[in-house]
């Protein structure tokens, strides 16, 4: 059963509470607090869906073409590796929906729910994207999620030095290095769902005490409803049909952005260790040349993510620019240039302009939606869905056609085209659509607009504009 924390209803609230005794300072501080307890937990989660993602295949380089390798030791066949990562992935994908939905029914109390996951399906827990999207306005989301995607990268940057520390324990136990692999992450996930069961935050109106008072609660959810507009249980925003929501445009063309660039992603962690082995560095020096690979995806995420915020919100653009970088790592890849510097230059590229576009899209996304159901739909689509990039990217890099992987290679570089192209076509859309927004209003009353605005909200197109939608 969930924790019963009674929730602060919007009409209980001390209506006498003006905007000049919530100074900045304040909100301040509450946006820090937030950031201490909320971003760490769920960048815990998703750091760990890193670690498993990469541990396959550091395993797999770890006795690569040898016996006693994981392939070897478990004869698999040619495709066994690639059809063991994409069977990795299945309850994630499925999971996300289900369990963003108990999130807005409030059926289970978060902690239980995203716990309970990680220790039982080894995975990102459904449910950590969008309570991000709940606890921070239009404007302070982008930048979390940046945090929290460098969350995730911090996971694969130390799972190489690990990996490289671990090998030396080869036979221990009688088990060969890439067991032990296995062994040290169950144990490590195991341990850590057990913490945020116990401190995983509960949503906004029902925040526990020893995180928010009263009345800090009261002040969060304020500034979230200036941000969001009215969210709560019976609202219109709350009205709209679910069938809607699953067939919203915007949820499925930020799932096809998404989906182009987790395609390289996946590809870099499924695959960079075995590819950096046969630019010619021993198993034991790939694992520690892929560590500055993730660092650069780490760099690259904060940095740009901060500035396309400080921009005006330009993050259009700095998608597009990352999506350039990609396009210059995959080219390279795929020319097969002769010197092994410049395909490890490559992998940096990719990195440099990969990740970063994750956090702008979550954060685009979630600015574009409104209702908590939208909100837990959306983000578990994209997600979800937009994860099933991983099933592509584990098929196409076939063994037998190392090591210059023609099909791997093409794949990734299409599908990083077709998200230039989605990322355009998105931007105009949402710049189209305020148009027609405009004409609409433009002939309704006062009273009209109002209800109007109150499910029809104008868009972010982020594209270097100042003018935003329904307030921070």
């Amino acid at each position: 059963m969930a924790e019963h924390i009674k929730p602060i209803h919007p009409e209980k609230r001390d209506k006498t509470v003006t905007a000049d005794e919530h100074d900045s300072a304040s909100d301040r501080r509450l946006l820090w607090k937030r950031d201490l307890v909320l971003i760490p937990i769920t960048g815990t989660l998703y750091m760990l869906l890193f670690l498993d993602r990469t541990y396959i295949a550091n395993a797999c380089a770890l006795g690569v073409g040898t016996p006693n390798g994981l392939e070897g030791a478990l004869n698999m066949p040619l495709n066994g590796y690639n059809v063991a990562l994409a069977m990795f992935y299945i309850p994630f994908v499925l999971a996300e929906i289900p369990v963003n939905l108990l999130l807005v029914w409030n059926r289970i109390r978060p902690g239980y729910l995203l716990g309970g996951q990680m220790a039982i399906l080894a995975s990102l827990p459904a449910g950590a994207t969008y309570l991000i999207s709940v606890y921070y306005t239009k404007k302070e989301a982008a930048l979390r999620f940046a945090w929290f995607f460098n969350f995730a990268l911090a996971g694969p940057l130390f799972s190489g030095l690990l990996a490289y520390a671990i090998q030396n324990i080869d036979g221990a136990g009688g088990y060969q290095g890439w067991r032990w692999v296995f062994i040290i992450e169950v144990l490590m996930t195991v341990f850590i769902s057990i913490f945020i069961i116990s401190f995983c935050l509960n949503l906004p109106h029902q925040a526990q005490p020893w995180f928010l008072t009263p009345h800090e609660r009261d002040r969060v959810i304020e500034k979230l409803e200036q941000s969001r507009g009215d969210e709560t249980k019976g609202s219109p925003a709350d009205r709209i049909a679910l069938w809607k929501v699953l067939l919203d445009w915007r949820i499925h063309v930020s799932t096809l952005c998404f989906f182009c660039c987790d395609i390289t992603a996946s590809s870099i962690s499924a695959f960079a260790p075995t590819i950096l082995t046969e630019l010619g560095w021993t198993r034991t020096v790939a694992q520690l040349m892929s560590m500055p690979i993730w660092a650069t995806g780490i760099v690259s995420t904060f940095t740009l993510t901060w500035l396309s915020t400080r921009l005006h919100n330009c993050r259009a653009i700095v998608l597009l620019f990352s999506i350039c970088l990609q396009l210059c790592g995959w080219g390279i890849e795929h020319a097969y240039v002769p010197q092994a510097g410049v395909r490890y230059l490559a992998l940096f590229l990719m990195s440099a302009g990969t990740f970063l576009q994750m956090a702008i899209l979550m954060g685009w996304l979630s600015a574009n939606l409104r209702g908590r159901k939208h909100l837990a739909v959306g983000m578990a689509w994209v997600t979800g869905f937009g994860n099933c990039a991983n099933f592509v990217s584990a098929n196409v890099f076939i063994r037998h056609e190392a090591p210059r992987y023609p099909t791997g290679l093409t794949t990734g570089l299409v599908f990083t085209i077709a998200g230039f192209l989605l990322v355009c076509t998105f931007t105009a859309w949402l710049m189209w659509k305020n148009k027609q927004r405009e004409v609409k209003r433009a002939k309704l009353s006062d009273a009209e607009k109002e209800r109007y605005d109150e499910v029809h909200h104008r868009f972010f197109s982020n594209l270097c504009t100042s003018r935003c939608t329904h307030g921070l």
